[in-house]
């Protein structure tokens, strides 16, 4: 594994080690942890570019609230690329449909996630979309590399992670954005999050929660 330069952050059991390109995260692993990293491993073998986004991101980084499900953007592929992602995902299954084309067609590419549970479960779940705005193309190319106990997986970059949680703005994502901000605020590209707010028009949203 590589040597991170970066100094340790340790919270609520968690052991953090920021660096510019990565962070690399030691904890105790919960159930959306495994059905992540056991999802992610399949798409990393398949070399295809994902991020994580929405609530799991603070979730990941220890905020303690319930969530059945899992969001990531997917780059769009073509149709046989996507059915060898189907075969490979043995162990989940869709839970909108058991055809492939289907679930291609009639889903993805009208712009409607799809959803996978664990073969026979149906929590938790994966929400997989194709991009379909330019902050959607924006987050897919520009995530962040995540190492979960040794196991890699791509979020949303917390600059922008932040400022999408405030303008959703119910108690949940002004909650999730605050514990993001507080955990991160001394590692974060502060230029880079003030143009996400302004973008999004939540500016004062920022000033009155996280200030």
């Amino acid at each position: 594994m590589e040597s991170f330069k970066s100094e340790i952050i340790i919270i609520n059991g968690m052991e953090i080690r920021f660096a510019k390109d990565k962070i690399e995260l030691r904890k105790e692993l919960n159930s959306l942890d495994k059905f992540i990293i056991d999802f992610a491993e399949v798409l990393n073998k398949l070399k295809l570019k994902y991020v994580v986004i929405s609530g799991y991101v603070s979730i990941l980084f220890g905020r303690s609230r319930s969530s059945e499900d899992i969001d990531i953007i997917i780059e769009k592929i073509g149709l046989q690329e996507f059915q060898i992602l189907w075969k490979k995902l043995k162990e989940f299954e869709c839970i909108m449909t058991d055809d492939s084309e289907s679930a291609y067609n009639e889903y993805l590419l009208t712009g409607h996630a799809i959803r996978f549970s664990r073969k026979k479960e149906y929590v938790p779940n994966m929400e997989i979309k194709f991009p379909k705005i330019d902050l959607d193309l924006w987050v897919v190319k520009n995530r962040k590399e995540v190492l979960l106990n040794g196991k890699t997986l791509f979020i949303s970059p917390l600059e922008l992670q932040i400022p999408f949680k405030l303008f959703l703005g119910s108690e949940k994502d002004i909650e999730d954005a605050r514990h993001l901000y507080r955990l991160f605020k001394d590692k974060l590209d502060l230029g880079l999050l003030s143009e996400f707010n302004r973008k999004l028009n939540i500016e004062k949203a920022f000033n009155r929660y996280l200030k």
